[in-house]
């Protein structure tokens, strides 16, 4: 028997000793080595042996960590084995590689064992034929329930929702819900609480587990449920649904229709992932990378960040006409020319930080009536205050550098009023852009920058040029 032969079984039980990953978290180099000899000698077994014991998250970290044909040998090799849960935890580009290889014959065996959300997405990807060619090949029932899924909007709580819940008529008792979930074979693999339904599933309470455990056989589950309810649309978008998860501290909730009947529940675990994508998405937003994923290709890079990089172009230029504007002015003094980029960099840095506090606001919906009056009026005030103490600051490390205060109190005049406007245009900007249906993570940083830019640039040469008499 070979060394490899000898090592695998040990490796494929070395997720519990630690030996699957390094102290810092990282994926165990060694270990790669071994896989990637198994899947280039084809040895199905020993891949099945090595990765089979894995959890699906870090199955889908070990797809990300090897290339393309190493990613399609693996799946192939393991075959029915593969858990296809593995491809909802890899970047988009890389599930949609994997998937586009492989017959929709065995998508559709792959998907036919997962929960019906990370079924959902992954279905979602596929082209409508072959969409289509996968959920024929499912059951019936199930085939009927991820097309009820996959009827609801993108990025609502209908895809993310699992369609398999416990629910009970409020006229039973605990006695006779406790024997049903016993006896009942087809439940959820998990579940927190039970929902009372009436005739039409529309939903009268809930009951939570603890409660059930607590009361006695004979108990009417209409005298123990919740009424107070908190329910989520199906078509609501996911993130207002991890919104609701957030302010009322859910671990599940219910989903109900246009008609109020229920079809599903969502999970906590689902809207943490829904929490980290939308977080995610806005980060990259902000900095103009649209939905680019690490292991996109460098075409892919490339479109997503030429938009924005040519936006970002127009406005340097119109930032360099002002400059323009002033070109005696700075041959007359030269160190207005060292000075100036101090004032627009400060007001940029400012400006940013309003802005985030105020995109994160939006995107929390924390900016009711009384809430932006009072941002406005403190980002304004606070805009003010910073400019006054790096005014001063600014103002004697010139005037001692250059041995003129009065080319000190024009700097300071101008950093004054750009942290001023950074502070306004860092609130008014994405305020603007929300009113307007425009995504404010997405445009607000290159029109703060600008605005930030020109009018610090202007400020200081104005106000240089009327004071010196330079004009």
């Amino acid at each position: 028997m070979s060394e490899e032969t000898d090592w695998a079984p040990d490796a494929g039980a070395a997720l519990d000793s630690g030996g699957f990953r390094d102290d810092d978290g990282r994926i165990n180099a060694l270990w790669m080595e071994r896989l990637r000899a198994f899947l280039e000698a084809g040895r199905a077994d020993d891949v099945t042996t090595v990765v089979g014991p894995l959890h699906h998250s870090d199955t889908g970290d070990v797809l990300e960590q090897l290339d393309h044909n190493e990613r399609l040998a693996l799946v192939r090799l393991m075959g029915d084995r593969f858990d296809f849960s593995a491809l909802t935890e890899v970047d988009e580009s890389i599930r949609l590689e994997i998937m586009e290889e492989l017959p929709n014959a065995a998508i559709a065996r792959g998907v036919a064992g997962l929960d019906n959300d990370d079924a959902v997405s992954l279905l979602e990807d596929l082209e409508p034929h072959d969409r289509n060619e996968v959920l024929s090949a499912l059951p019936t029932f199930e085939r009927l329930s991820l097309k009820r899924s996959l009827d609801f909007p993108e990025d609502s709580a209908g895809r993310r929702m699992q369609t398999d819940f416990i629910a009970i008529p409020p006229f039973w008792t605990v006695g006779h819900t406790i024997d049903y979930m016993r006896r009942e074979r087809d439940l959820p693999d998990e579940f927190y609480q039970i929902y009372v339904v009436d005739a039409a599933y529309k939903v009268l309470g809930t009951v939570p587990l603890d409660r059930i455990l607590r009361s006695l056989r004979g108990t009417p589950i209409e005298s123990i449920m919740n009424t107070t309810l908190v329910l989520i649309d199906a078509n609501e978008d996911q993130e207002e649904a991890a919104r609701q998860f957030e302010r009322y501290d859910l671990v599940e909730v219910g989903v109900v229709d246009e008609n109020g009947r229920m079809v599903g529940v969502l999970t906590v675990d689902d809207m943490v992932d829904v929490i980290q994508e939308e977080a995610d998405e806005d980060f990259r937003l902000l900095a103009g990378v649209g939905d680019e994923d690490v292991s996109d290709t460098t075409v892919d890079t490339v479109r997503s960040r030429v938009p924005w990089l040519v936006i970002n172009l127009f406005t340097a230029v119109m930032t360099s006409m002002v400059i323009g504007l002033f070109n005696a002015t700075i041959e007359q003094m030269v160190a207005l020319a060292v000075l100036m980029p101090i004032v627009a960099s400060m007001g940029g840095n400012a400006g940013a930080q309003t802005m985030t506090v105020t995109v994160r606001a939006l995107a929390m919906r924390e900016l009711d009536g009384g809430r932006l009056r009072r941002l406005i009026r403190r980002e304004v005030v606070v805009g003010f205050v910073n400019g006054i103490i790096f005014a001063i600051l600014i103002g004697v490390v010139t005037a001692l550098r250059y041995g003129d205060v009065q080319l000190g109190a024009v700097i300071a005049a101008a950093m004054i009023i750009n942290m001023i406007v950074a502070g306004t245009a860092g609130i008014l900007i994405p305020l603007t852009l929300d009113k307007l249906k425009a995504d404010p993570a997405i445009a607000s940083a290159v029109f703060v920058t600008t605005v930030t830019d020109v009018v610090g640039f202007f400020a200081f040469l104005g106000i240089a040029g009327l004071w010196f008499g330079l004009f």
